[in-house]
């Protein structure tokens, strides 16, 4: 009878450690190719340039095909247009469900090498996620500016 008790108690432990029920939809969601279609600055006016990833500009990043791959959290993406550096990229990623809210939640990014090593030293990207469904997506990635908040958002749909 005690190990019956032990083996019930260690497989509801178990459970309770596992993903929560809104990180995995999400993830299934995600997996996937999905094109990045525009970069934009939410309540802001003028011409920012801006670095994306430490990567590329922003404009590199409009067109952008991105593949996640959720059963292993890695995926790639591929910068496009004339002043770019061509390329895939690699990158991995993971759910941070300590801020989940209201069914989304911030999700890191880190850009890796073809075989999933750090580039940047074990630093990645937080970035939250405004919307997600079967077919669209929105991130928004909130860095400082003159000393003020300013919001990056990014839209993607899938194809």
């Amino acid at each position: 009878m005690k190990k019956l008790i032990f083996i019930f108690a260690a497989t509801l432990l178990v459970a309770s450690c596992g993903p929560s029920k809104v990180a995995t939809e999400a993830r299934k969601t995600f997996k996937g190719d999905w094109v990045l279609n525009n970069v934009t600055y939410p309540n802001n006016t003028g011409i920012y340039n801006v670095t994306l990833f430490n990567d590329a500009s922003a404009g590199c990043f409009t067109g952008s095909t991105w593949s996640f791959v959720s059963n292993n959290n890695t995926g790639t993406y591929t910068p496009q247009g004339i002043d770019c550096t061509a390329g895939e990229r690699y990158f991995v990623w993971s759910i941070d469900e300590g801020n989940t809210t209201a069914g989304m939640f911030d999700f890191l990014l880190k850009p890796t090498d073809s075989r999933h090593k750090s580039t940047t030293g074990n630093q990645g990207f937080r970035l939250n996620l405004v919307s997600l469904t079967d077919t669209a997506m929105t991130w928004e990635q909130t860095v400082i500016l003159e000393g003020k908040p300013f919001v990056i958002r990014m839209d993607f749909t899938k194809i």
